[in-house]
């Protein structure tokens, strides 16, 4: 049996576990071992990280320290797998610049807060994001600073009439990525601001799609784990 590790805390507004407690019970239907942290310890047990496939990190901003940052790291670069949503992994210690570097991303504004936007599909033959068409949020719209290494997804147009940044009109922002840190696999979508945003059904597919393939358990088209 795989074992998946899920840490959650950090700032509230996420909903930290109300997200998470979306995507355990999935995991768990899917033949993984599941421990549930609320804390970040567990980092710093190499052997326990060894053992997993899978993490899933919901913990925006906080401070994590050279221990845990280290274990973690390292982990995934030797293999650990790891997937997650929005500012959960995607604005997660804002001074750990080795950290971003993993994820491949990091938040720096959403303008405007809540407003309706569309999401993009670009890879339609990825078994992310196979089948699944365009679709609409309202949620914040995610703008990123992010590695030009990631193999996006799907993407959003920013209209430049929200949040005062006129600016940004017409700029294609990438959503949806996975990408290599070391021999482990990243996947992240900036998608599911708070638990209610995956009632979107396409939002909590791709999410659901994106942790099976950082685990290696979502096959392509040829039936191997090649993409």
């Amino acid at each position: 049996m795989k074992k998946a590790l899920v840490v959650r805390g950090g700032w509230n507004g996420h909903e930290p576990f109300q997200t998470t407690d979306l995507f355990i019970p999935f995991l768990r239907e899917k033949g993984f071992e599941v421990t549930v942290a609320e804390n970040m310890d567990l980092y710093t047990d190499a052997e326990f990280m060894k053992s997993l496939a899978l993490v899933v990190p919901c913990w925006t901003m906080g401070e994590i320290s050279k221990e845990q940052s280290a274990g973690l790291l390292g982990a995934i670069k030797n293999g650990l797998n790891i997937a997650g949503w929005h500012g959960g992994m995607g604005d997660a210690f804002r001074n750990n610049c080795t950290y971003q570097f993993m994820c491949g991303g990091q938040w720096v504004a959403h303008p405007g807060g809540i407003v309706e936007y569309e999401v993009n599909i670009v890879d339609h033959d990825d078994p992310i994001t196979r089948g699944l068409a365009d679709f609409k949020m309202k949620s914040e719209q995610y703008y990123m600073h992010v590695d030009p290494c990631n193999e996006v997804l799907a993407t959003t147009t920013f209209t430049g009439e929200f949040g005062d940044s006129p600016w940004i009109a017409g700029c294609v922002m990438p959503v949806v990525w996975k990408r290599m840190y070391g021999k482990g696999r990243v996947f992240y979508s900036s998608l599911g601001h708070v638990a209610k945003d995956f009632e979107v059904p396409e939002a909590r597919t791709i999410m659901e799609r994106g942790m099976l393939w950082a685990a290696g358990e979502l096959t392509c088209c040829c039936g191997c784990n090649c993409k």
